[in-house]
């Protein structure tokens, strides 16, 4: 009987250690996957527009908190940016942290925003923040966000 626990043990002894981890090299090849979707995401944003690139990024069950609400689904998220994105408004980002997970299926950054917009008589007012999203790995392999 001691002989058969002895060969469970070691049996799983083998099987825990013949478990992949992800390297250090796995590692820094999703951060760079995640900061190369931030700035493609900031620049589709620049280039065709917020709604847009909420839209694409938005996992189907991504959510955004704004104005003191969550926004839940991609579509909801799409939603609410067009009825309340205003001409000459922007927003800029950038990441200046990036963690992944052991498993390469989800991470989150964090950094500075700058969103401008024109207040009631044009001018332009400068609002600088920091924002935090988390990202999961889509079945495709892409990243979407589920938080922002």
């Amino acid at each position: 009987m001691k002989a058969y626990i002895y060969c469970i043990l070691a049996f799983i002894i083998f099987y825990v250690g013949c478990q992949s981890q992800a390297t250090e090299a796995d590692i820094e090849k999703w951060k760079a996957e995640i900061m190369q979707v931030e700035k493609d995401f900031n620049d589709m944003a620049q280039e065709e527009g917020l709604v847009k690139a909420f839209e694409f990024y938005a996992a189907e069950d991504g959510v955004i908190r704004r104005q003191k609400k969550i926004i839940i689904g991609k579509a909801a998220i799409a939603q609410w940016y067009k009825g309340d994105v205003r001409p000459n408004e922007t927003l800029t980002w950038k990441p200046t942290f990036v963690d992944v997970s052991q498993s390469g299926d989800m991470a989150y950054t964090y950094g500075d925003f700058v969103f401008t917009y024109p207040d009631s008589l044009g001018n332009p007012k400068i609002n600088k923040g920091i924002f935090h999203t988390v990202w999961k790995r889509q079945p495709d392999g892409s990243w979407r966000f589920v938080w922002d």
